[in-house]
Formats: structure tokens, C-alpha cells, sequence
């Protein structure tokens, strides 16, 4: 029963991390990736979708995007959540597909993507802390109705800490990368 929680906090806690690298895509480091517009939805036939389910999106130099509608009347409604979003980007159209290009980053552009990705890293930590804290009170919960022991909680809250320090720790270097990455000219 404890390892079960064990396990259960660690599935928990790696999904935290893999979140948290989720939101590190879609921060713009200067480079141009179709994980930009993953976040970015259009009005399709009613539906909010993403523009990566309703178009394609290639990379065809490091500087420039190009999202290729696979239903061309929805050009209009791509290059207007475009514009909508914090992107910052103008996309220009020719009429059958989107051209964005990502110009570089300014020196205070990058300190606020920093502070953006510290954030989204708290975010993480935060989600791991609490998972930590429900699972330990889930062990606790064991110990009161009979089925573990003390040995055994105290033995189950100090593996918990153990996985909170090693998730904690890869997103501390998650964070050390993507910095690494937009501080880089």
C-alpha cells in the first residue's frame, strides 16, 4: 500500500515535470519552432482548435514560420488569433499559406522571458510540493486506520522528500538550460 502511493506520487510528479518542459516550448527563444502556436486556437466551425490540428506548420529556416491552412478560408481566422496572441509576431499572408518571422530578441525581451520561465519552473515546483503533500497525508491516513506501521510512514515520507528533491532538481536544470538558451545571442 505505501509503495503503491510511492509510485503513484512519482507517475504524479513526472507529469508535473514534463508540464513544466510543455510551457518551456512554447516560451520564444529568438529561434523559430512549431511549438510557438501550440497554444494559439481558431474558431473552426464553432470549435476553439488548435492551428496545429488545422494546418500544417514547417520550419523552413531558423528565423520564420510558416502555417499552411489545410482549409484555405481559414486564413483569415489563423492570422487573427495570430495577431490576438502574446506571440508579438506579424504574420504576413500571400493567400494560400501564413509567413511569420521571429525577429530577434532584445536584451530586455530576454530578461522578461527569463522571469516568464522562472515562473512557469515555480509553477512546477509548487505542483510537486503538493503532491508530495497529498500523498504523505495519504500514508498518514494508513498509519491512523492500522494498516502501517510508524517505521513504515516515516520509511514512505522520507522516499516522498527523496522524489520531491530529485523532481525539484530536474527542473531547477530544465530552467538553467532554457535560460542558457534565450540568453544566448
Amino acid at each position: 500500500m505505501v509503495q503503491d502511493a510511492i509510485n503513484d506520487a512519482k507517475v504524479h510528479m513526472q507529469k508535473a515535470v514534463d508540464v513544466t518542459k510543455r510551457e518551456f516550448a512554447g516560451v520564444r527563444t529568438g529561434r523559430a519552432s512549431p511549438a510557438l502556436l501550440e497554444r494559439i486556437t481558431v474558431d473552426y466551425y464553432g470549435v476553439a482548435t488548435p492551428v496545429n490540428q488545422v494546418a500544417s506548420v514547417t520550419v523552413p529556416d531558423p528565423r520564420m514560420l510558416v502555417v499552411q491552412p489545410w482549409d484555405k478560408h481559414l486564413i483569415k481566422e489563423v492570422e487573427k488569433a495570430i495577431l490576438k496572441s502574446e506571440l508579438g509576431l506579424t504574420p504576413s499572408t500571400d493567400g494560400t499559406v501564413i509567413r511569420l518571422a521571429i525577429p530577434a530578441l532584445t536584451e530586455e525581451r530576454r530578461r522578461d522571458l527569463v522571469k516568464v520561465v522562472r515562473k512557469h519552473a515555480e509553477e512546477g515546483k509548487v505542483a510537486i510540493r503538493n503532491i508530495r503533500r497529498d500523498h504523505k497525508d495519504k500514508v498518514e491516513q494508513l498509519e491512523k486506520s492500522g494498516k502501517v506501521s510508524e517505521d513504515d510512514r516515516r520509511r514512505a515520507v522520507d522516499e516522498l522528500q527523496k522524489l520531491t528533491d530529485r523532481f525539484t532538481k530536474e527542473i531547477d536544470s530544465l530552467v538553467t538550460a532554457k535560460e542558457a538558451e534565450i540568453m544566448e545571442v
